[in-house]
């Protein structure tokens, strides 16, 4: 027992030692164990984690480095990270068909003979929009059955395009100026490119629906917008990179892909445009490389200052609202749990095992 001193002050242990195990009293005797004192290193009560925030009482501090460090948006239920709809092999050989149809649809006139009784798109545009909307199904269905993507995806995938059908009225018609575009950067960067390409094909598809814009050039329309959004699936870093290196790069695509997909879109029109100069006209017959030539002044005189406005526009809005939709879509991925698999386990038995 402890005995304080006559004159007050901190009681002492007897004999005159201090109770801590090791010391030693006042005629060197080393003193006996006190359990009351002596903390075991391996008791989870008394030993305290040098790497926990918190102090012995459980309180975080305030300026703590974890506080600065949430990891909340690239993790979400059970520790499961936010990850893009998942392409497998049987997507990947649909997606490949049907751009290789694109492709061709884009360029055989190129490759026309000069007295070739169809050298333009007019033609062809019902026949290939006949094409593309089962190979669309087909994409999904693929997805389906390689399970990157089930019924929330799918719900995903119409909120998406409805939200940039609703975008693209606002913008139509003026300088270039398409809101939808940085949408569909940002959405085929969360969710991958397999989903991009449906999600770009459907929003152009109901959009034109939307602004009565149905015509020949929808086809070619859907398919742009489809490679647009599937690019950037395509970037890399979809499991690492963030923050501002990952918004960089989102805007440099972003503003690369706008030239290219009002190129792309030349391509089609330029070939079936009467009443060029003879300097910038489609020439059918032509070698390829004259063509590609006469093509790239056409570019350069009719639509670089309309691609121009469209890629200001989508650098503007990724700049200010793609840090936030960012995270949005990647909570919503999380919340869906696109490829959480579903398991039961028998009665009694112990979690984990």
């Amino acid at each position: 027992m402890a005995h304080r001193r006559p004159g007050g002050g901190r009681p002492v242990s007897p004999a005159g030692t201090s109770g801590r195990p090791g010391s030693r009293d006042t005629h060197g005797r080393r003193a006996p164990h006190d359990p009351r004192t002596h903390r075991d290193p391996h008791d989870p009560r008394t030993h305290r984690d040098p790497h926990d925030p918190r102090d012995h009482d459980g309180h975080r501090h305030p300026g703590d480095h974890h506080d600065h460090h949430d990891h909340r948006d690239h993790r979400g239920p059970l520790g499961a990270a936010a990850r893009p709809v998942r392409l497998g092999p049987r997507a990947v050989t649909v997606l490949a068909l049907v751009s290789a149809i694109g492709v061709a649809a884009f360029c055989w006139p190129l490759l026309a003979d000069a007295d070739s009784a169809v050298t333009g798109h007019a033609q062809d545009a019902p026949w290939l929009f006949a094409a593309l909307l089962p190979l669309l199904v087909g994409v999904v269905v693929a997805t389906l059955a390689d399970g990157g993507m089930d019924a929330k995806a799918v719900a995903m995938l119409g909120v998406l395009a409805a939200a940039g059908a609703a975008l693209r009225p606002l913008g139509a018609g003026t300088a270039g100026l398409e809101p939808m575009f940085f949408l569909m950067v940002l959405s085929g960067r969360v969710l991958g490119p397999g989903f991009g390409f449906v999600l770009g094909s459907v929003t152009m598809f109901a959009s034109a629906l939307l602004t009565g814009g149905v015509g020949p050039w929808m086809p070619f329309q859907m398919l742009a917008m489809g490679w647009f959004t599937m690019g950037a699936g395509l970037l890399p870093g979809a499991d690492r990179l963030r923050g501002r290196a990952e918004l960089l790069m989102l805007v440099g695509y972003g503003c690369a892909a706008a030239f290219a997909y009002g190129t792309v879109m030349n391509l089609y029109g330029w070939t079936i445009v009467p009443g060029l100069a003879s300097g910038v006209s489609f020439q059918a017959g032509a070698p390829v490389a004259e063509n590609l030539v006469r093509f790239g002044a056409y570019v350069l005189a009719t639509s670089l200052g309309w691609d121009l406005g469209r890629a200001v526009l989508t650098v503007v809005l990724t700049l200010a609202a793609g840090p936030t939709l960012l995270r949005a879509l990647r909570r919503a991925t999380r919340r869906a749990a696109f490829e959480a698999q579903v398991t039961f386990e028998a009665a009694g038995t112990p979690a984990g095992k």
